[in-house]
C-alpha cells in the first residue's frame, strides 16, 4: 500500500532557533507529524534541513538529521525525474513535500509532484500553515471573493507596463483582485511600475514580510503611491519578500 504524501508548510522568513519559535505560524500537531517523517521532497535540501532543525527544538526527529532522506524538486528538475521522487511513497513510506517558504504546491514546483501522486492513487494530505498569498488577500481590504495570482511580470519596462494595464483591465471587468510577486531586490521598480501604469483610483496593496516581526501591509490608490514615491516615502521592502495586489 502506498505511503501518504503530506504537504508541509514552512515559515515565510527567518525564524529564531528557540523553543516555541514556530508555534505562531505552524500548528503543533503539524510540527509533530513532520518530526516523525524520515523522507522529504524539498526545493532545497539545505534549507529543508534548517527547517527540520527548528522542528527538532520542540519535537525530536524520528531519525538523526543526517539520516533523513531529502530529495530536491525545483525549477531545474526534469519532468522525467518526478516518477523517481514518488518511489519511496510507492514503496509504502510516508513522505513530506516542503516548500522554501509557505505552503507547497502553490506558486511552487511541487504541484507537478502532487498531480502525479494523484495519478498513482497516492493519498495527498495538505497541512495547515502560512500562505503569503492568502494572508495578503486577507489584509489588503481588496476583493477576497474573486482573485487571481499572476506570478512574476516581465522585467522589460515596456512589456511590464503593458501587462499591468492588461491586469488592471481584467480587474475592472471582473471586479477581481490581481496578485503579483517580484524578485525582492526589484520591489521598488515594481511599485513604481504599478503606480505609473495604473489609473489614479486603482487600489494597490504592498504586503511585505508577512507573519514576520517586520511585517508591513499598506493599501493606497495608485495616485497616492505615486505621490509617496515622489516624496521619497517608499515602503521598507528592499530585498524583502513582498506580495503586490491591485483592484481597479
Amino acid at each position: 500500500m502506498p505511503g501518504i504524501l503530506y504537504l508541509i508548510p514552512n515559515t515565510l522568513g527567518p525564524t529564531d532557533a528557540v523553543a516555541g519559535a514556530l508555534n505562531h505560524v505552524i500548528p503543533k500537531h503539524v510540527q509533530a507529524l513532520t518530526a516523525r517523517l524520515d523522507c522529504f521532497v524539498a526545493e532545497n535540501a539545505k534549507t529543508a534541513r534548517a527547517f527540520l532543525k527548528l522542528i527538532a527544538i520542540d519535537h525530536p526527529l524520528a531519525r538523526p538529521l543526517q539520516e533523513i532522506d531529502i530529495a530536491e524538486l525545483n525549477v531545474n528538475t526534469p519532468p522525467a525525474a518526478l516518477e523517481g521522487l514518488l518511489a519511496p511513497l510507492l514503496a509504502g513510506r510516508d513522505c513530506g513535500l516542503v516548500s522554501e517558504a509557505g505552503v507547497p504546491a502553490v506558486a511552487d514546483p511541487g504541484a507537478d509532484l502532487v498531480r502525479l501522486a494523484h495519478q498513482h492513487g497516492i493519498t495527498v494530505k495538505p497541512l495547515v500553515g502560512p500562505s503569503s498569498l492568502l494572508l495578503a488577500v486577507m489584509a489588503s481590504g481588496l476583493n477576497g471573493q474573486s482573485f487571481a495570482f499572476n506570478g512574476y511580470l516581465p522585467t522589460d519596462a515596456a512589456q511590464r507596463a503593458k501587462r499591468i494595464k492588461e491586469l488592471e483591465q481584467r480587474s475592472s471587468r471582473e471586479k477581481q483582485t490581481q496578485l503579483l510577486i517580484e524578485t525582492p531586490y526589484r520591489n521598488g521598480a515594481m511599485l513604481e511600475a504599478l503606480s505609473g501604469a495604473c489609473l489614479p483610483g486603482t487600489l494597490i496593496c504592498v504586503a511585505t514580510d508577512l507573519s514576520l516581526p517586520t511585517e508591513s501591509i499598506r493599501t493606497l490608490s495608485a495616485a497616492k503611491w505615486k505621490a509617496a514615491l515622489a516624496g521619497g516615502k517608499a515602503p521598507d521592502f528592499h530585498k524583502k519578500p513582498t506580495v503586490f495586489l491591485l483592484l481597479a
